[in-house]
């Protein structure tokens, strides 16, 4: 574990469609937001999160307890009100762990809620019977509509690691290359069985995470590699399921901060990982390797605030990614970590607005700026008292209680309604008064719009929507604040009141002029 320019804004109708101003909500500002259909960027993959590390216990509770925790994350059905029970999530990220649960504390892990099961045993032999608590949560998934699995590894196993831990010793690469293929056989063998047991398509495998962190510490499972290295691993993988017939595909990067796609910054070897990779002329370039996708994944962690270094990185990130023919970025992990220029601080729980304002406009940046095509949170079950989870569990291996976040919802203003293939579209804002605090950006799937509006400020927004040469009818609003978790307002008017410290999301209809 360990994301804005005027033409992404625009609006969202909320609850009530009307001049009034809500009590003790500032003053009414007026709004006009124009979205243009003719400009076009990025098409969505997907939004998603990861079963690590407390689906492994909590996908062992009992039946209604899990029932509703898979509902929350999954879900595409409503309540009788019309307000959504779940976020609809269309990535699932699967841990395949590297056993140092089997280890215990000879593992050198402290924590066991931080170790991993794996499904290879010493004598070379698989229990399929191991992570049966993330396998529940791969079907519950699948039953509720998700589309879309990645299984990600942190370490090799322990098998086959130089110092037989699932972390790694003075930040050197724990597994030497003679162990690639082992590695790659475990990883051809281990997808097949997933998909066996449980009746789910993996469609990605990401082998390598955050390679340029030392992992020495005994946190968790991890392992640094440089971008030879990494090139190395993903040759023999590639051999390894094309001998297996297996179609899932290679995805690389997972890089510890967006710098390193960009530059060498502190890490020599293991950083600009997009030249290196994508670049023919590279000795580390693999983008001609069968099996690999054309996407490059990097962790927003320690690049969100200011905001003037956000968009410039993003912004940098961005040209530089549209250099590449058909290379497409994914933010593939985050939470709030660090003290982020002293705006918010990742420890501690924050049920709460504050910590959802401040993931939405990471999301908004990531895709209105980076324009990526996907964004996946880091863990979507969490014990822990920080703000790492979209849902939080007592640790308790067998029962306890757990507690949905703001955090959850505010990703469920993107994730419910921007499918995978819709394509972001132009959204510009023209008004006299200052609407700093107002993020805006637009999707379009077929003749749907959907429009996310994130409110930071301490002023109702009446918004005013309008097209490009076309016409748009908005049909629904949601609502997330302090009080409301996608709460639904049906709507027939073009204009919306956006209440301050929310995060809205309007459905429209796409008709000619």
């Amino acid at each position: 574990m360990n994301p804005i320019s005027l033409k992404t804004y625009a609006p969202a109708v909320v609850l009530l469609v009307c001049t009034c101003v809500f009590p003790g909500f500032g003053q009414n500002k007026e709004i006009r937001v124009t979205i243009d259909l003719s400009e076009t960027y990025q098409a969505i993959d997907n939004f998603g999160a990861s079963d690590a590390w407390g689906c492994q216990f909590a996908g062992n509770w009992p039946d209604e307890k899990k029932e509703k925790i898979a509902d929350l994350l999954f879900s595409n059905l409503n309540y009788p009100d019309g307000s959504p029970k779940g976020i609809g999530l269309t990535m699932w990220r699967f841990n395949i762990g590297s056993g140092s649960a089997e280890q215990g504390e000879k593992s050198g892990i402290r924590d066991e809620w931080r170790r991993a099961e794996s499904f290879l045993n010493d004598d070379g032999s698989y229990n399929w019977q191991k992570q049966k608590g993330q396998i529940w949560f791969l079907k519950a998934a699948k039953k509720r509509g998700v589309s879309q699995f990645l299984a990600f590894t942190n370490s090799p196993p322990v098998q086959f690691t130089v110092n037989g831990k699932a972390f790694a010793t003075q930040g050197k690469t724990n597994i030497s290359m003679d162990r690639y293929g082992d590695f790659a056989g475990f990883l051809a063998r281990t997808i097949k069985g997933i998909q066996r047991l449980s009746r789910v398509n993996i469609g990605y495998i990401s082998p390598v995470n955050e390679p340029q962190w030392d992992w020495s510490d005994g946190g968790q499972e991890g392992c640094p590699y440089d971008n030879v290295e990494i090139a190395g691993l993903v040759k023999s993988i590639s051999n390894a399921f094309s001998a297996a017939k297996i179609s899932s595909g290679i995805i690389i990067g997972e890089a510890g901060k967006i710098d390193y796609l960009l530059s060498m910054a502190d890490k020599p070897r293991k950083g600009n990982q997009i030249r290196e990779f994508f670049n023919p002329a590279s000795a580390s370039y693999i983008g001609n390797v069968p099996g690999l996708v054309p996407i490059i994944t990097a962790h927003s962690y320690f690049t969100t605030s200011p905001a003037s270094f956000a968009v410039n990185l993003r912004s940098r990130l961005r040209d530089s990614i549209g250099k590449i023919t058909g290379l497409r970025f994914w933010q593939s992990e985050y939470c709030i970590l660090g003290n982020n220029n002293g705006e918010i601080n990742g420890s501690k729980r924050d049920l709460g607005i504050n910590a959802a304002l401040y993931v939405a406009k990471v999301i908004h940046r990531d895709l209105a700026i980076a324009n990526a095509s996907a964004w996946q949170w880091w863990t979507a079950v969490s014990a822990y008292d920080y703000k790492d989870g979209l849902i939080y569990i007592d640790k308790d291996k067998e029962n306890g209680s757990f507690y949905s976040s703001k955090i959850l919802w505010a990703l469920g203003n993107y994730s419910r309604f921007i499918k995978p293939g819709s394509v972001r579209v132009g959204a510009g804002i023209s008004t006299k008064q200052q609407v700093e605090s107002l993020l805006v950006s637009a999707y379009r799937k077929g003749q749907n719009l959907s429009v996310v509006m994130v409110n930071t400020g301490e002023d109702t927004l009446h918004v005013k929507l309008s097209g490009v040469s076309s016409k748009l009818n908005t049909t629904a609003a949601y609502l997330t604040s302090a009080t409301s978790d996608l709460k639904y307002s049906a709507t027939e008017s073009t204009g919306a009141m956006v209440p301050p410290r929310s995060i809205v999301t309007v459905i429209a209809k796409i008709s000619s002029m």
